[in-house]
């Protein structure tokens, strides 16, 4: 039994910040190890103190992505409340890793840097240090680098108290699948700006019917996620979850559903837009129902509601207040693409680069996810902390896709590889090799504080290369981590529909592209890839992230050119 009970999220930001040190000290693959196991804790929707308790070192050997070393490790931090190894670690260096390396462009390295300097410990340290110009004066650094980590600061602020949609979403689904169970359970919804598959959550509304509500809250109090009840009142409840998110509860009539989860599902924006609505036409729309004086009109179903508002019905992922109400006063609004529509993944990483699976591993990982395809797009030799391959290793790898791909049946891997884009425009391998690949995809991953002219005319360059297919994660930006880098966007989307690039919507935590240049592009006539950015078997769940995006943006299936089936890919990709 542990001596301090210790929490998931605890345990996930003891390997997020190892995984940062291990970086800062150049370590190969075991920075991504811990990387990926806490990954996979934080899609748990039960706390790993339960569940050891439940089965011991077998469910922590289920989790996605830990393997024996880490689940060990584990087992440690649940018996005694603290890890040996991250204790040593933070003696050898008493700073907040973790939390100073959220600031935007500060890396692991540039924290040692900053440690060591001014001896720096925490975020208020380092903008401390800023404001009295004192990391200017950092051989290296400058005023620049200054300017641009107290913005970051000020973006992290801003951002405090929200996590990433990866992180929630599973948690929000486990608490809906439990509640469900209760057999006098009728509803059971998530709403708010999870529904909306926003990109960072602040909390995690639930929208329920019963005939028993007594019940139904008696169980939902007593859920091992559910850590403290704020507030308890007839029909809601506002709790504390072990995730340390908060929120609500609600428990209503049936005849209120509809319009109570429309009203808790849309933006602020959207209702004021559906409630004017409502007016010019003699009604009254409220979280209560939609009512023609004080007689309720039927709105069980959020389809109901819209159509008495004579719309169209507007996907939650779209219910933001910007053109959708009047789009769908007109019956235009395009039916989106559909979850699970797509036939392959076009950037998967593996154990060649910095991924944790083999080939094999992944392409049986794709084949669970319903993929006929996917392409190995490990990276390239200017990316050394990545492992990168050149042109030797990628000639390899690609004997081995041969071998790997006679021997299977009604799946196909693609070579590839995610070719970087040098701080001038050329690409990292040479012709010779990019033409013995399937398809050809671009990044940039380093030199990300040129100008945005400068930025923008290296990324146009590498576009025109006549045997580049996809641009990937095209603004560079990590949601809640680091903003996109300086960039003249509409360009880009124009010179890749004269190019015939298409643009990858990545559903890993970079959630790149943003929704209004997936809208942009579709609207230019640029073709789009989901892709999942994969560097572990589990993370394919990314897929559902990138499509949540696309839908976010507006795109349809026949936008995404990866719902086509292998041959159709194909041939659009190359047309």
């Amino acid at each position: 039994m542990p001596r301090k009970k210790i929490t998931n999220k605890q345990i996930i930001d003891i390997f997020r910040e190892i995984a940062l040190h291990l970086r800062a000290e150049d370590v190969a693959f075991k920075p991504r190890a811990y990387e990926v196991a806490a990954e996979g804790i934080a899609g748990l929707s039960d706390e790993l103190t339960d569940l050891y308790k439940e089965c011991g070192t077998k469910c922590i050997d289920d989790i996605p992505g830990v393997g024996k070393d880490l689940s060990a490790k584990i087992e440690e931090l649940l018996t005694t409340g603290k890890l040996d190894y991250y204790d040593q670690l933070k003696k050898k260096y008493p700073f907040d890793m973790l939390d100073i390396s959220r600031i935007q462009d500060v890396g692991p390295k540039t924290v040692f840097k900053l440690y060591r300097v001014l001896k720096v410990k925490t975020v208020a340290d380092v903008e401390r240090a800023a404001k009295q110009n004192k990391i200017a004066a950092i051989p290296g650094m400058g005023k620049k680098s200054q300017d641009k980590i107290l913005r970051g600061i000020e973006y992290l602020k801003g951002d405090a108290g929200r996590r990433i949609i990866h992180d929630v979403l599973p948690f929000a689904r486990g608490l809906v699948d439990k509640l469900k169970e209760i057999p006098s359970t009728i509803h059971i919804d998530i709403a708010g700006s999870l529904r909306r598959r926003k990109e960072t959550i602040g909390d995690i509304d639930l929208i329920a019917t019963t005939s028993k509500p007594k019940e139904l809250v008696r169980v939902f109090k007593a859920l091992r996620e559910v850590d403290q009840v704020l507030e308890e009142g007839p029909n809601k409840l506002m709790v504390r979850y072990v995730n340390g998110l908060q929120g609500d509860l609600l428990v209503l009539h049936p005849d209120e559903y509809g319009a109570t989860l429309v009203h808790f599902t849309g933006s602020r924006e959207h209702n004021i837009l559906l409630r004017e609505r409502a007016k010019r036409k003699h009604m009254k729309l409220s979280e209560h129902g939609l009512f023609k004086g004080k007689a309720r009109i039927t709105s069980r179903t959020e389809e109901q509601v819209y159509k008495h508002l004579g719309l169209q019905f507007i996907p939650p992922e779209i219910r933001v207040g910007a053109d959708e109400v009047e789009v769908a006063d007109k019956k235009k609004i395009p039916t989106l693409i559909p979850y699970d529509s797509l036939k392959g993944d076009l950037q998967v990483q593996t154990d060649w680069s910095d991924g944790t699976g083999s080939i094999e591993e992944m392409v049986h990982a794709a084949r669970e996810h319903g993929l006929s395809y996917m392409a190995v797009t490990d990276h390239t030799k200017g990316l050394t902390i990545a492992h990168g391959l050149d042109e030797k290793r990628l000639r390899q790898q690609g004997r081995e896709i041969d071998r790997l791909n006679k021997k299977l049946r009604g799946f196909t891997v693609l070579k590839s590889t995610e070719c970087d884009v040098l701080k001038d425009g050329r690409l990292d391998l040479s012709d010779s090799t990019l033409k013995t690949l399937d398809i050809v995809s671009i990044s940039v991953h380093s030199n990300t504080s040129m100008s945005k002219v400068d930025m923008t005319e290296r990324i146009i360059r590498a576009l025109k290369h006549p045997l580049v297919n996809i641009l990937f994660h095209p603004t560079g930006r990590v949601v809640a981590r680091r903003d996109a880098y300086e960039l003249n966007m509409s360009r880009v989307i124009r010179a890749c529909r004269e190019y015939h690039v298409a643009l990858e919507v990545n559903g890993s935590a970079r959630l790149d592209l943003h929704e209004a240049h997936i809208r942009q592009s579709i609207e230019e006539g640029v073709n789009l890839v989901i892709n999942s950015d994969a560097h572990d078997p589990s993370h394919f769940q990314n897929l559902e992230y990138g499509i949540a995006q696309a839908r976010r943006g507006w795109a349809t299936a026949a936008d995404i050119l990866n719902t086509k089936p292998l041959k159709g890919f194909l041939a659009a990709l190359k047309k």
